[in-house]
């Protein structure tokens, strides 16, 4: 078998996970969002993945991103599926949102209101309109990007401001680890914080729950998850 023929079963049997999960919880598995995250695997296996079904592909480094995706884009010429829709999905400075509001769709690492700022005019001198997610640290480790939970309202307030970007939703990432059992209660955090925001402004519009990576993405879905960040399950080990 190929690399690229395995990561198209890998993602069948990644999908048949998220529907069991979904079932468990009594939702639908269309309203999960699987994002492939292809942080250093080849333009080549998420091509293969595209082709298999998946329409949402995350990246966490620009420099990566900014080679990969023309790859891609120009791979799957022809192709008479959707084209993927492309999640930012690590840390990001302010001297990076001009590069990365011109060739993402997606950032799912908001974290502080200079940044959203940054990228609402980027994306606005770039004729885009920009989905985001407010990343809030949940796990309260330093080395982590996010915003404090008790810090979560002010931001989402600012965000009113921000006229070329859809604040859509929260991301989290729990502290690592084998059990996922571990990370539920953050998940069930995240859940009960973006239901605490909906009257306030804005807070109507916090719809998606971005939560749950390879380790733990059932346990995220049966907590509310509507994407879940999954690449080692897809693309197998990363290239070191």
């Amino acid at each position: 078998m190929s690399a690229e023929e395995a990561v198209a079963e890998r993602l069948t049997a990644v999908r048949e996970r998220i529907a069991a999960a979904a079932a468990r919880a009594g939702r639908r598995s269309q309203d999960v969002v699987l994002v492939g995250v292809a942080k250093r695997h080849s333009a080549a296996l998420v091509t293969a993945a595209v082709r298999a079904g998946l329409r949402d592909v995350g990246e966490n480094y620009f420099q990566e991103a900014k080679a990969k995706i023309p790859e891609v884009r120009a791979s799957l010429e022809g192709f008479g599926g959707a084209l993927p829709r492309w999640h930012f999905v690590g840390r990001l400075q302010r001297n990076k949102a001009r590069h990365v509001a011109t060739i993402f769709d997606v950032v799912q690492t908001l974290d502080r209101d200079r940044l959203g700022a940054a990228l609402d005019r980027c994306a606005g001198e770039a004729g885009r309109k920009l989905s985001v997610l407010l990343e809030v640290n949940l796990s309260g480790e330093p080395t982590k990007g996010g915003v404090t939970p008790d810090a979560l309202p002010d931001l989402l307030a600012a965000s009113a401001a921000w006229t070329n970007l859809d604040v859509a939703g929260l991301m989290t990432m729990p502290a690592p680890g084998e059990d996922p059992e571990a990370a539920r209660p953050v998940f069930t955090r995240l859940r009960h914080l973006a239901e605490s925001l909906r009257d306030a402004p804005g807070g109507a519009d916090l719809r998606d729950l971005s939560m749950g990576m390879s380790a733990d993405f059932e346990t995220a879905i049966e907590e509310g998850a509507t994407l879940v960040r999954v690449g080692t399950a897809i693309f197998g080990p990363r290239a070191r």
